[in-house]
């Protein structure tokens, strides 16, 4: 089927391929690409343009003795197919199979894990120093793309980078950016003649003849560099990256396979820090990814032929509740700001942003910026909404806890994504944001039960006047129809959905209607149970979970969060803290491990959080009447 690509099982058969071959690969890659991705969806249209840059990578260095490190999974693709994943390539994102990002258990070609960006640079930094502390003459090349470069960790490594002075080269995949063609063309020519081996050794002999002139030779040397350097900075966009200590190459064409390869070459040969500046385009070989990239960054299966998504249609997504909400109460109120870090679609901001985009900030791949940013507003009166995924939330902590807890300053966190995520895996699943914020004092933290109660908990947030966290799960609603009128609700009440006598369901968030579900369940089996809707992790609804506790003497708490310290926790400590030794609790949520891919529901039923998982775990916990009280047992 595919003459060149089925002969590829590892980089060694690559370099078996002859150089005039490649284009021709790299088109059987993109085709493979589309059809395997088309079925399983992705991240598209930008591993379409890192084709080349793939295959370049891999002809000229030799992995995984040669370190090729990259940034998130978004450049990865072809990385997999040319080191032994092709034929499992169809599985990747899919229960079972094989990651979207690299993962370092899954082949020795995946140097180093990502699913959050602006690492490769700070670990291919950590990768040259063993090398060199051990001995090795290996190579060590981190790959990141510009919007990568928007984190402030990226600037970090490439500050440290250039004052170690180590080998390390860092290939910059620039596919937003906009440079006359004209001056990239011409830097192109100059970048590679001046990195090929005539050139270099040249001016290594002009230099140790300068600086023989008696008298005046190091101040001619002098002039020489700085010569160099003013046209380099003229010509090219560089001048930043000369500065860190960099010897900067490009711009470059990276579509061009052949030039490519003659600059990946010449680089494995020069000594210091380098950086390789190239510009691909997105969604390069297939239109609709090239005119839409945006769409094609992360897509759904679709169908080639027309590019349009062949997933069914839903309900209303809780995304989408979040930024038609936002852009309601913006309406009414101008100190409301909008803050998003490199998602303004992913976060359903994007209709704000069209609205009021005066009042919208889009910071890049920079949360922890994003945060105290949106504190100092805060701090002048205006009431910030910061709409970061929960799992990238957790790059920003310090943050939280200095410049918006610790100052009591009104920020909304808007953790989209809370819980399971499914396909995308353990690097994004947001399970850890009950555990890791309901601590931080100051801090009011809540989850919506439905897509309705998520627009109260918002108008909630802006207007409760202290720091303030609102947590709600990836997909669709439940298609319950939406309030016209906004109020907001009192902090720390929960809301008692269904009265039992035997036992006490207490969950929160995505957990409470499958716990509904369950407690009906329960009933066809003899079971009465009392179903609280805890709405609040922090502050508790004390009196309302107190009373079903005493009631029923048993309890079961539910969330899609890690068990340790977090909403079953704080059930725990409240209980312990009433001294009711008497009841026994029982907690369902996310064990001490990480999740992998999959299906949400999938994940949910392999965790009995689904509605028959809830109601069997509970059912086996009454029959246990010989367990100790308050036990921890999950």
């Amino acid at each position: 089927m595919y003459k060149l690509l089925d002969t590829i099982n590892s980089p060694t058969d690559l370099k078996q391929i002859k150089r005039e071959d490649l284009p021709a690969l790299a088109a059987e890659i993109r085709r493979f690409l589309l059809e395997t991705v088309a079925q399983t969806g992705g991240h598209l249209a930008s591993n379409l343009g890192a084709v080349e840059l793939s295959i370049a990578l891999h002809y000229c260095f030799d992995s995984p003795t040669d370190r090729i490190i990259w940034d998130v999974g978004h450049q990865a693709y072809t990385h997999k197919i040319l080191t032994g994943r092709r034929d499992r390539f169809h599985t990747q994102r899919q229960y079972g199979g094989i990651s979207g990002f690299p993962k370092r258990s899954e082949s020795p070609h995946d140097a180093f894990g990502a699913g959050h960006s602006s690492t490769s640079i700070s670990a291919g930094l950590g990768m040259a120093v063993a090398r060199d502390l051990d001995g090795k003459e290996s190579k060590v090349i981190a790959v990141i793309g510009d919007g990568s470069l928007t984190g402030g960790i990226a600037f970090e490594a490439l500050n440290q980078a250039g004052h170690l002075h180590k080998n390390l080269i860092v290939v910059l995949n620039d596919n937003e950016m906009s440079i006359s063609r004209n001056v990239g063309a011409f830097s192109s020519f100059v970048s590679r003649k001046l990195t090929g081996s005539y050139f270099r050794d040249l001016k290594k002999e002009m230099q140790g003849l300068l600086q023989n002139i008696p008298a005046i030779g190091k101040d001619i040397l002098h002039f020489a560099r700085r010569a160099e350097n003013s046209l380099k900075g003229f010509l090219t966009p560089g001048m930043l990256f000369e500065a860190l200590g960099f010897e900067y190459i490009g711009p470059l064409n990276g579509n061009d396979l052949p030039q490519l390869l003659e600059v990946m070459k010449n680089a494995r040969d020069l000594d210091g820090p380098v950086l390789i500046h190239i510009m691909t385009t997105k969604g390069k070989g297939y239109l609709p990814a090239e005119t839409n990239p945006d769409v094609f960054h992360g897509v759904g299966p679709f169908d080639v032929a027309t590019g349009k998504t062949t997933a069914k249609g839903g309900g209303a997504s809780y995304t989408g509740v979040f930024g038609a909400t936002m852009v309601k109460l913006a309406e009414e109120d101008e100190r409301i700001v909008a803050i998003t870090a490199a998602m303004p679609d992913g976060t359903g901001l994007t209709p704000f942003a069209r609205r009021f985009p005066e009042r919208f900030f889009d910071v890049g791949i920079a949360e922890q910026h994003g945060l105290t940013f949106a504190a100092g507003l805060a701090a002048e009166g205006f009431r910030p909404v910061t709409a970061i995924y929960s799992t990238f939330m957790q790059r920003a902590y310090d943050q939280v806890f200095h410049d918006i807890c610790l100052q009591k300053l009104p920020v909304t966190l808007a953790l989209d994504r809370g819980g399971l995520v499914g396909d995308d895996g353990p690097t994004h699943h947001g399970v850890f944001d009950l555990s890791y914020l309901r601590h931080l004092p100051e801090l009011t933290l809540m989850a919506p039960k439905d897509e309705n109660e998520l627009q109260h908990m918002l108008k909630t947030a802006i207007y409760h006047g202290r720091p303030i966290a609102l947590r709600y799960p990836r997909g669709t609603g439940y298609g319950i129809p939406l309030d016209q009128e906004l109020r907001a609700l009192e902090i720390g009440r929960g809301e008692l959905i269904t009265d039992g006598g035997d036992v006490t369901i207490v969950a929160i968030g995505s957990t409470v209607y499958p716990a509904v579900e369950a407690a009906k369940n329960l009933r066809e089996r003899g079971i009465a149970a009392t179903v609280i809707n805890a709405r609040f992790v922090k502050p508790l609804d004390r009196e309302l979970i107190l009373d079903a506790a005493q009631r029923t003497g048993c309890l079961v708490t539910v969330e899609e969060n890690a068990l340790q310290g977090g909403f079953g926790s704080a059930v725990l400590e409240l209980l312990a803290d009433e001294g009711l030794t008497d009841v026994r609790v029982k907690r369902l949520g996310i064990p001490d491990r990480f999740i992998e891919q999959g299906s949400q529901a999938q994940l949910r039923k392999d965790l009995g959080l689904d509605a028959a998982g809830i109601a069997a775990a509970t059912e086996a916990f009454l029959k246990s009447r010989q367990q100790p009280p308050l036990s921890l047992a999950r």
